[in-house]
């Protein structure tokens, strides 16, 4: 992806280290406010978290940093220290580069943080960050986020065995004909990023489905009870 800036044209594809940064910066500038912006301490951690976060990484300070610097030449990170602070903070400025909403924002931050996911498993999991009301609001979200100049978010083919075909986002660079990023040799730093785990992506993704489905069965079961409960 080039964004057009006067005369020139800046590469803006991001690798995997600057792609969870990001997310993670802005993630915890709409989840928690009051302790944004981030130190480098803070944004390791959020980087590190174990929850909401596919896949779980274990990156270094130096590795951080990195991704930091590649945020900045791409203009979407920039640091800060304001007079009395000890150290110094860091923004996203995502903001500043694409015109989106707080539903747009919050979907493809969190496909930053999760990796490809369903209509459904968005609108539970981007909900946190920004209200997504219906399966309905999701998938316009998704549609703007397609349709956006450059497309910032792709529908992958529905996958054999799924109901549902799963988006993700192309801050990354193009898609490989596997439906999966087109990475490049020596992209990522293997030594400062944990292995992945034992479960496989696709063995990740089905068991997500299956909370989605018995978080609705549950929400569906609540609905009765108090139904019959009103009756008495």
């Amino acid at each position: 992806m080039l964004w057009e800036g006067g005369d020139t044209e800046m590469d803006m594809v991001l690798n995997e280290i600057e792609a969870r940064v990001l997310g993670c910066l802005i993630e915890k500038e709409m989840t928690t406010p009051e302790y944004y912006p981030l130190s480098l301490n803070a944004l390791v951690n959020a980087c590190n978290q174990k929850s909401n976060r596919n896949p779980v990484l274990s990156l270094d300070e130096a590795t951080v940093l990195k991704g930091l610097e590649g945020l900045r030449h791409k203009g979407l990170a920039r640091e800060s220290r304001a007079p009395g602070d000890r150290v110094s903070k860091y923004y996203q400025d995502l903001f500043s580069r694409f015109d989106l909403s707080k539903q747009e924002t919050a979907v493809i931050t969190e496909l930053m943080l999760r990796g490809p996911q369903t209509a459904g498993e968005l609108r539970l999991n981007a909900g946190r960050m920004a209200p997504l009301e219906s399966l309905a609001e999701t998938e316009e979200t998704l549609r703007a986020l397609m349709e956006h100049d450059p497309p910032l978010v792709i529908k992958l083919a529905r996958e054999a065995g799924r109901k549902e075909s799963r988006y993700m986002h192309l801050l990354s660079g193009e898609i490989s004909p596997e439906g999966g990023p087109s990475i490049q040799e020596g992209q990522f730093p293997p030594d400062r990023v944990a292995a992945r785990p034992e479960a496989t992506l696709e063995e990740i993704a089905m068991l997500k489905e299956e909370v989605t489905r018995l978080r609705t069965e549950l929400e569906e079961l609540r609905r009765e009870f108090d139904k019959f409960k009103s009756q008495f």
